[in-house]
């Protein structure tokens, strides 16, 4: 772009006037429809936990979750309202709210950080790393969490499987129900974005 503008104001001697006027607006609207395209809203998906215990299994489904990521940086974040967990129990979803999770006091959990190895150029599904922070129960800790995004036509598509130590969040499972309850969960992101 800069060769051609030297030549044209060669060839023209009002080129060079009107493209020093023109051309910071044309930059503005390419940067800022630019920066359009790159970031992404989750538009539908679900946030799962499962846990695995000695004498029940036990899932819950998040829909509510808020998610931005924008594609040029890497840049992903988070925000899931605690209470918004369905349970195939109602007292599980009582206790998971009340005793475990204290949804009233610590109302949501959070992750903000990076995607690693994301390109929007790039067919099929990729392998990608999200570096950052989760806050869990007014815990926030340093993790790295595997995952893959796949690049669909209006859309994106990411998922992510991982677990979740219960004692790395101050979340205390009384002793009476350590047969019920995991001491780990496995948590399944599954979302898809589309462009804001």
């Amino acid at each position: 772009m800069t060769v051609l503008l030297k030549i044209s104001s060669m060839t023209n001697p009002h080129y060079n006037s009107f493209t020093n006027r023109l051309l910071p607006g044309v930059l503005c609207i390419f940067i800022s429809v630019t920066g359009y395209a790159q970031k992404y809203t989750a538009v539908e998906g679900v946030i799962t936990f499962f846990s695995a215990a000695t004498l029940e299994d036990i899932k819950a489904d998040n829909r509510k979750a808020a998610s931005v990521f924008n594609a040029a940086t890497g840049d992903i974040a988070f925000s899931i309202p605690i209470n918004q967990f369905q349970f195939e129990k109602k007292l599980m979803q009582e206790h998971f709210n009340e005793k475990y999770l204290e949804s009233e006091k610590y109302p949501k959990s959070t992750f903000s950080g990076k995607v690693e190895g994301f390109s929007l150029n790039a067919q099929g599904v990729q392998q990608v790393m999200a570096k950052g922070k989760l806050t869990i129960h007014g815990v926030t800790r340093d993790v790295e969490i595997p995952g893959t995004i796949e690049v669909q036509t209006g859309s994106l598509k990411m998922q992510s499987k991982f677990m979740v130590k219960l004692e790395d969040y101050s979340v205390k499972i009384p002793k009476l129900m350590w047969q019920n309850i995991a001491e780990q969960v496995e948590v399944t992101v599954d979302l898809t974005y589309k462009p804001q």
